[in-house]
């Protein structure tokens, strides 16, 4: 079964799991908002100061902020500086730690000393405080804060490339592919990877949710995305000083932070767990046949 098949059966499987359904709904959901959000009778730039930290009501379904703002429009623009981030940090991550956890696993040797120590390096840096210390050489903004959050899940994905790598690389199909002449290119990208999918996906979801919790708390300490851009962890910075006055100001926001992180939390232990049930029926089987 090649890594494609592998993966839509994967993706079967999961539907089958209640929770891992409900949260992949949830998430939908969530996408579909924020990428349809121009269409909806939703401004969250407007502002009317005579209006402001007004409790939930049918006109205002969350509330107003300290500015006479829409919450809930905050919030569903909020969604797409999250997912943004997100997505762009798992393709920056998967862009950079893939080919090197490749290139490592491979060849070994001193490429991969010497690879494996860079990775090293960015592993013993905290997240946070690397997101800060590059968001500070490349000015506030959303990209800064979506390359840093990037460059924070390389390792992760060069280590489970590389690990891949080093299990698939003595099997008899990659034999057999160098035997016919296949090149390190084209056995490593063309027929390593796409067996490899699996944990790789499993992988982009895992760092999906880190970042979101990355950039909201960066947005949360005052250096993530600038205002007036709507972020969550920038509504739960603002909202906290007016907890007693309009307590779902942070509240509101919160939930769906915590909720967008929990599914996809909730899908990569789902997809983990059902992997493992894989191997380990993989090597019963192969344990059965040699009997």
């Amino acid at each position: 079964m090649t890594g494609l098949a592998a993966a839509g059966r994967l993706l079967r499987r999961l539907l089958t799991r209640r929770g891992a359904a409900l949260s992949l709904a949830f998430l939908v959901l969530v996408a579909c908002t924020a990428l349809f959000a121009g269409f909806l009778p939703l401004d969250p730039l407007r502002q009317s100061i005579a209006d402001s930290l007004k409790p939930p009501s049918l006109e205002n379904w969350f509330g107003t902020d300290e500015l006479g703002r829409d919450i809930l429009a905050r919030v569903v623009y909020g969604a797409r500086t999250s997912l943004a981030t997100a997505f762009g940090a798992v393709f920056i991550a998967a862009l950079v730690g893939v080919p090197v956890g490749l290139v490592a696993g491979f060849y070994g040797d001193w490429r991969d000393s010497v690879l494996m120590r860079c990775i090293d390096v960015l592993l013993a840096l905290p997240n946070i405080l690397f997101a800060m210390a590059l968001i500070a050489v490349l000015g506030r903004s959303q990209g800064a804060a979506l390359v840093a959050v990037g460059v924070a899940g390389i390792p992760s994905f060069a280590r489970i490339a590389r690990a891949q790598v080093m299990a698939l690389r003595p099997l008899d199909f990659v034999t057999a592919v160098r035997g016919f002449g296949g090149g390190p290119g084209y056995i490593m990208f063309r027929t390593i990877l796409p067996n490899a999918l699996s944990p790789l996906v499993v992988q982009a979801i895992v760092l999906a949710s880190i970042a979101i919790l990355l950039e909201a708390a960066l947005s949360f300490l005052g250096v993530g995305v600038p205002p007036p851009t709507p972020s969550w962890g920038e509504m739960l910075r603002t909202g906290k000083s007016y907890l007693y006055e309009a307590p779902t100001y942070a509240v509101l926001p919160g939930i769906v932070l915590t909720l967008t992180i929990l599914s996809f939390d909730t899908i990569g232990r789902a997809l983990t767990a059902l992997i493992d049930r894989d191997e380990t029926d993989a090597v019963r089987e192969t344990a059965g046949g040699r009997r």
